[in-house]
């Protein structure tokens, strides 16, 4: 009796996608927006004003408001 010889199915190996990630990117606003000053940045400035006015001149609040708008630029 001859035996029969079956040739074996070779199969390609299965390909899986791959996965594709989101790259999260900052606003372009945010990464070059100045830091807000801290109060105690404004109030150094502020008083820094009124010793050069000598207390003439303008109110507290003016000299604060200038070294608020200084700061911030």
């Amino acid at each position: 009796m001859a035996t029969k010889k079956t040739a074996a199915k070779k199969t390609a190996p299965k390909k899986t996608a791959a996965k594709k990630t989101a790259v999260k990117k900052a606003p372009v606003q945010k990464a070059f927006a100045k830091p807000e000053p801290t109060h105690e940045q404004i109030a150094e400035l502020a008083r820094k004003y009124f010793h050069e006015h000598g207390g003439h001149g303008a109110t507290s609040e003016e000299d604060w408001l200038r070294a608020e708008r200084e700061l911030k630029g």
